[in-house]
């Protein structure tokens, strides 16, 4: 799918452990720019910052959304805000992830390398 002249939202989901999570998301915001697309904002979901959540750090919030319902919420506010045309996850997400956030989002829901690899 191309990206030309589309507005992005930028959706990182990163465990605690991850310490350039700022720098991914940055050099995920520049492949996207390359690639003609405007990120017109960036969410990102940490796991593992509290202590319940380390025992749980390898595990998504929710197999469905890979996020918490929460972020989710906020994710969905800010698309609307910007009339985004896409939510660009850094993460890989599964075809089910992919529909039921697309579905959530009221728009496409993808993650950056289905965009790397389409060239």
């Amino acid at each position: 799918m191309g990206v030309t002249g589309a507005d992005v939202v930028l959706v990182g989901y990163f465990s605690a452990k991850e310490k350039d999570f700022v720098a991914l998301m940055d050099a995920a915001a520049a492949e996207l720019t390359a690639r003609g697309a405007r990120a017109v904002g960036r969410i990102t979901q940490r796991r593992g910052v509290s202590n319940g959540g380390v025992r749980k750090m390898a595990l998504p919030y929710s197999s469905r959304t890979l996020l918490s319902s929460g972020k989710i919420l906020e994710v969905a506010a800010h698309c609307e805000e910007t009339d985004a045309d896409l939510v660009v996850f850094v993460n890989y997400l599964t075809d089910r992830q992919k529909n039921v956030l697309t579905g959530i989002f009221d728009r496409p829901a993808m993650s950056l390398t289905e965009i790397i690899d389409a060239g």
